[in-house]
């Protein structure tokens, strides 16, 4: 849990709730902060599983996966390679299109160029290629007079993406199984607040969608899992203009690590779709750990 990237605070709240939850479910568990010294923490531990609830880079990208299967531990969630491509928004899209899957139109650009001139014709989203939790995400409204000002803390390189107006909905993977679909109701854009502060939003579970296009989520959420690779569990995000009907159902990305928070959307549609408390759910994940993933 925790670990250095910009999505360390989002991790640490996961990694408590995971681990009292498995204390729960009589597992004996020992919390880290994961940091330079981890490979030698986790030496010193030799665990029978690692739960992985670290989120964004080092610990979602492959690079913690690689460490795990060097040393030879069980671990959670997916390996190394489908771990390194979700991460990567503009490597997913190009998964997600060998596979038939639909997305919209995105470049990847220099931060300097994104700032001094629009790049794509608004409105568009400007997020991080590497990143996730909305950390660092810029909405610019068809009206914008200008690009947007990126903050100091962006990368250099950052995706820019044809906005999709409507609906934002999400489907978990839980191994083979699309579990349901949430509609995700905000009095704004999606942001990092609205994902993790109680009532930043409100989701709706099962989505009140027509029946069609709550099983093209599920279908394509599936997909996109078995297409990156993934394993136990994974979340994909989509976008669905109702005025388009079918032909307004986008793939955005898909999380490789879903948070485990208090407010978060994968444990919600356990238990909705699956009847799983929230320590069945981390248990679920503890017996599917191993290497080779």
């Amino acid at each position: 849990m925790g670990g250095p990237s910009a999505e360390r605070e989002v991790s640490l709240s996961s990694g408590r709730e995971c681990a009292a939850a498995l204390r729960g479910e009589g597992y004996e568990v020992t919390e880290v902060d994961a940091g330079p010294d981890l490979c030698t923490r986790l030496r010193e531990i030799s665990p029978d599983v690692v739960f992985n609830a670290l989120h964004g880079r080092w610990g979602e990208d492959g690079c913690v996966q690689g460490m795990l299967e060097w040393l030879r531990l069980p671990y959670t969630h997916s390996g190394v390679l489908a771990s390194a491509l979700a991460m990567d928004k503009q490597r997913t899209k190009a998964v997600y299109r060998a596979a038939g899957l639909p997305v919209v139109p995105s470049v990847i650009r220099n931060k300097a160029e994104v700032g001094a001139s629009h790049v794509m014709e608004p409105p568009y989203v400007v997020k991080p290629n590497n990143e996730g939790s909305s950390v660092g995400v810029y909405l610019v409204h068809d009206r914008a007079n200008g690009p947007p000002q990126l903050s100091e803390a962006m990368p250099e390189q950052v995706m820019v993406e044809a906005f999709v107006p409507g609906r934002e909905l999400t489907v978990t993977v839980m191994g083979d199984r699309a579990l349901t679909v949430t509609d995700i109701l905000t009095d704004g854009w999606y942001d990092y607040d609205a994902k993790y502060k109680p009532g930043g939003s409100r989701h709706v579970v099962p989505a009140e969608i027509p029946r069609e296009i709550f099983d093209l989520c599920l279908e394509h959420a599936l997909s996109a899992h078995v297409a990156l690779g993934c394993r136990g569990v994974s979340r994909t995000d989509l976008r669905w203009d109702e005025a388009r009907g079918p032909a307004g159902l986008v793939l955005l990305e898909t999380n490789t690590q879903p948070g485990m928070t208090p407010t978060s959307l994968s444990p919600e549609q356990a238990t909705a779709a699956a009847g799983l408390s929230f320590g069945a759910f981390c248990r679920w994940m503890v017996e599917d750990a191993s290497c080779n993933r």
